[in-house]
């Protein structure tokens, strides 16, 4: 029975090299993906950053950082103080992404943990300044003023760390429970002498309502006792009288007859 040959120990070995090869090779192609950008490092220090797309690193020398640059969110609740010293307590949300042109000046400078070394003071540097430019009452009818004024003040101190500002959220400014005591007395006030001022106007029209009505009643008598006199006084209104009587004499009278005066002498003699 014949053996098989054995195989050379150096086909072996170079075998293995190959494999790690092809092995070192293959790890040393990446992909970054839109919205992504890759930081490269040589031996620890940055050399490039590189957009979406297929990319080559040097095997053993060169390591390969993914970074997200698409829009992120942060939180920070903030304490402050408005410029007539109440206290306020608020929430900033802010949609932000680090610019990938600069990612590499971001990177050597302050790192990728931008929240906590970054936004998180700049948030509470810029919403204490905002605030004490402010009263308290202001902050509640100038709300727009406000966020416009705080999303205005994070763009110009993040733009330094090649952090872009989206937009702002700010939620419901809290104040102290007198302070809030006293805002609804002042409102309950308010209304109060709103309402008290329109029952005024209320009672002022009605009163110049009665009077305008009473005048016109009075001007129609000086009109008709006037329209009378002219006329022949008692005769003419008896005479009106007449003309819208319907010449059916009542059956029963407790006076005089209308329109006939029975003291009136009968112009017509008596036959005996």
């Amino acid at each position: 029975m014949q053996q098989s040959p054995a195989i050379p120990l150096s086909k072996i070995i170079l075998g293995a090299l190959a494999l790690v090869v092809i092995a070192v090779l293959w790890s040393s192609f990446y992909t970054v993906t839109s919205g992504e950008r890759a930081i490269v490092f040589r031996f620890g220090q940055v050399q490039s950053v590189q957009s979406d797309g297929l990319h080559f690193k040097l095997p053993m020398i060169e390591d390969v950082r993914i970074v997200d640059v698409r829009t992120r969110k942060a939180h920070a609740p903030v304490n402050a103080g408005t410029r007539d010293l109440q206290s306020v307590a608020t929430e900033v949300a802010l949609n932000y992404h680090l610019n990938g042109d600069s990612l590499a000046d971001t990177y050597t400078r302050i790192g990728l943990e931008v929240e906590q070394k970054v936004i998180d003071p700049r948030i509470q540097e810029v919403v204490k300044a905002v605030v004490a430019r402010f009263s308290a009452e202001d902050l509640l009818v100038k709300r727009e003023d406000v966020k416009s004024e705080i999303a205005t003040g994070l763009r110009d101190s993040l733009s330094a760390y090649n952090i872009n500002v989206e937009d702002i959220q700010i939620t419901n400014f809290a104040f102290s429970n007198s302070f809030d005591a006293a805002i609804e007395a002042k409102q309950t006030a308010e209304q109060n002498a709103l309402k008290a001022k329109n029952d005024l106007d209320r009672i002022r029209v009605e009163a110049q309502q009665k009077i305008a009505m009473a005048e016109a009643e009075a001007r129609t008598i000086q009109i008709q006792a006037q329209a009378i006199k002219e006329q022949g006084g008692a005769e003419y209104v008896q005479l009106k009288a007449i003309e819208k009587w319907n010449g059916v004499l009542p059956q029963v009278s407790g006076g005089n007859t209308p329109f006939i005066n029975l003291n009136h002498p009968d112009p017509t003699p008596t036959k005996k």
